[in-house]
């Protein structure tokens, strides 16, 4: 290919007059521009130096080109981009010293081979000798220096053309050579950073897995004192009465405690003491002996032998009758039971994670729960923050919830609305987190767009005699109430920007202004 008239370097004409040598200069400014918007604009290395080469094809009517960068694995050169090479010649490799490309990278040094076909160092490695047949072809190397070391080549082959003049040329070409060694640098600089971010991400993930946190969401002081005391008698076999309201997470933190916990590769097994029958309740917890009873046609290990080595959680630990309340206390005790109809003792090495929403202390003064057995279980209290002692958790769980169900519904929410956070800040939350997660799967299911409104969320929020967090106001303050609030999230979406707010709500800028003075709303905060 021949070069284009308004970008050739190497025209011996070019110095003829000063005319000619500010055109030249003009081209080259020209063509340098466009190499640095080339290397500055694509994401990819790769893809930077191959736009590099296609312009040193357009500009300067380059046959081939390659650029080669030293694998510091291997030693080796390899190419990183070229034009005009077919795939097997792209996929070339050069040892340091081999060929006129290795040769460049060993002595930093350029060189120029005005003929190739005269030229016994030429390996004809990239491009063989067939696809040089139709002519003769000069080929030019230059080194990609980094830190005054060789990195890597820049080459291009030309048309042999007997006036061509090199040296212009070369300056030319180590100008480029010198760009293409920054975009390089600033590859290594961003690869090492990504790789440092990667590993610091992978390390945290590894901490969180072998924490078991990775479901326990909140960085609140009640939290993060409940992660200390968790993390304090995980690496124990202390049994452990976990405390707190219905739908604060007691599994959670009990799964939390075993997986920390020596024991986290043996089983944990669940037992929800409130829905076992009282019938049945001793042979699911010890297991019962064939015969036992009508139907037990079998021996059959129950919820403690199965945990032998491991954790058993028993939940509602409250709801247990005195009967089994005993035979509990004797596992305790002593490490043993029987099987129903069985007489002879089983032992077990289990550790015993209880929790309740009850009142114990009650049940102990109208005789409904053992005193003995309630100071064996009590041995390290947990004690669960309801979520409105935690409030600012609200928002980071609303915000967890929101990417489990988009995910589980396909949906496409990104946010929630600044009326639709502050109902969630200011409710009561009697449910606790369980109330939260039920709360934010019905406004991801009633969303039609990409964001969370009020309007998406429960009538209890919303509802003064419901959760006494929302005042009775009349017709016209609720109309205002909701009118500040599309106009508070229309700021927030456009960054505190009026205009763009205004398009928004399809009105002017002139009323959002007038709004804005209104309500008192400060378009600062919202630009955030």
């Amino acid at each position: 290919m021949e070069p284009t008239r308004d970008l050739v370097i190497d025209n011996a004409d070019a110095a003829s007059s000063e005319r000619d040598t500010d055109a030249y200069a003009a081209r080259k400014l020209g063509t340098l521009v466009e190499v640095s918007q080339a290397l500055g604009g694509h994401a990819s290395l790769a893809a930077g130096l191959t736009a590099v080469l296609l312009i040193l094809a357009r500009r300067c009517g380059a046959v081939r080109g390659s650029i080669a960068l030293l694998d510091e694995e291997t030693g080796e050169l390899e190419i990183r981009a070229a034009s005009g090479l077919s795939p097997e010649g792209q996929r070339t490799r050069y040892g340091i010293g081999e060929g006129i490309t290795g040769e460049v990278a060993a002595t930093g040094q350029p060189i120029v081979v005005p003929r190739v076909g005269s030229e016994h160092r030429f390996l004809h490695r990239a491009a063989g000798r067939h696809e040089r047949r139709d002519g003769e072809f000069s080929f030019v190397c230059v080194p990609v220096l980094l830190h005054g070391r060789a990195v890597g080549t820049l080459s291009i082959e030309l048309v042999y053309r007997a006036e061509r003049e090199f040296e212009k040329l070369l300056e030319f070409l180590s100008v480029v050579a010198s760009m293409v060694s920054q975009a390089v640098r600033i590859h290594q600089l961003l690869e090492s950073e990504r790789q440092r971010l990667v590993s610091e991400n992978r390390q945290l993930r590894q901490e969180l897995q072998q924490r078991h946190f990775t479901n326990l969401i909140g960085a609140s002081g009640p939290m993060r004192q409940l992660y200390e005391e968790i993390e304090r008698v995980a690496a124990t076999s202390t049994t452990v009465l976990i405390r707190g309201e219905s739908g604060t997470g007691k599994e959670l933190i009990a799964q939390a405690i075993h997986y920390n916990s020596l024991r986290a590769e043996k089983p944990f097994i669940k037992v929800n003491c409130a829905a076992l029958p009282e019938s049945l309740a001793e042979s699911e917890l010890f297991g019962h002996e064939r015969g036992a009873f009508t139907g037990a046609l079998s021996r059959k290990k129950g919820r403690f032998e199965l945990a032998s080595g491991g954790t058993v959680f028993l939940d509602e630990i409250g709801e247990l009758s005195l009967a089994i309340q005993v035979k509990l206390l004797r596992v305790l005790q002593e490490r043993e039971f029987e099987r129903v109809g069985g007489t002879e003792p089983v032992r077990v090495d289990v550790r015993v994670i209880a929790a309740t929403n009850r009142n114990l202390e009650r049940g102990l003064a109208d005789g409904g729960f053992r005193e003995d057995l309630y100071y064996r279980l009590n041995v390290f209290p947990i004690f669960i923050p309801p979520l409105r002692a935690r409030r600012a958790d609200v928002l980071p769980l609303a915000d967890h919830f929101i990417e489990k169900y988009v995910t589980e519904h396909g949906k496409n929410i990104k946010r929630i609305s600044t009326p639709a956070i502050d109902l969630l800040s200011r409710y009561h939350w009697p449910g606790n987190v369980r109330e939260l997660e039920n709360t934010i799967e019905r406004a991801v299911l009633l969303a039609d767009g990409e964001v969370i409104h009020g309007h998406h969320l429960p009538p209890t929020l919303q509802t003064a005699e419901a959760t006494g967090t929302v005042v009775s106001t009349s017709l016209g303050a609720a109309v205002e109430m909701f009118e500040r609030g599309l106009i508070e999230d229309a700021l927030k979406t456009c960054r505190g920007n009026r205009s763009q707010a205004a398009r928004l709500l399809s009105t002017t800028e002139r009323v959002v202004s007038y709004k804005v003075k209104k309500y008192g709303i400060d378009p600062q905060r919202l630009r955030v």
